[in-house]
């Protein structure tokens, strides 16, 4: 079973595990807009990202970092147009999907509901022997991660 992870945002981390928490593969993809494109393009481009990890890999469950809090309007809105389309994404191919919470995430991966992005890259380099791009990289894994040892339990 593989599970693929993603830390919602312009520049959103996603990771692919196996049911064992081996690293299959991750990275960051830039979802921001080129010039000349509209908002929906961050969108249409992270459906795209979707489709081809589904090609390579046969993904059976996606989390995501559940955030109940934003720092402004307009970074809530591209939230809820990213766990949009997730959501839809799970729901056509039949791939169950859940957001897990910020603090739940953080104290799986490093024993405190609070760590900084520096603790969260530092738990994802010692776990799984990689140098995350960003924290957006490193939470990905850890969502990841912390979902499949809540699927092994």
């Amino acid at each position: 079973m593989y599970i693929l992870g993603i830390d919602p945002g312009t520049k959103c981390g996603w990771a692919v595990l196996d049911s064992d928490g081996k690293h299959i593969a991750s990275g960051v993809w830039d979802l921001k807009p080129k010039r000349h494109e509209g908002g929906g393009m961050r969108f249409l481009r992270l459906r795209g990202y979707l489709e081809g990890i589904r090609r390579s890999t046969p993904i059976k469950a996606i989390a995501y970092e559940e955030v109940r809090r934003h720092m402004g309007v307009d970074a809530a809105h591209i939230y809820g147009g990213i766990i949009a389309k997730i959501g839809e994404f799970g729901e056509e191919h039949r791939i169950p999907y859940r957001g897990i919470p910020v603090g739940t995430v953080k104290k799986h991966a490093t024993g405190n509901g609070a760590a900084s992005k520096e603790a969260m890259i530092a738990a994802a380099r010692s776990r799984f022997g990689i140098s995350p791009e960003d924290d957006n990289h490193a939470d990905a894994l850890m969502i990841a991660e912390c979902f499949r040892a809540e699927l092994a339990a």
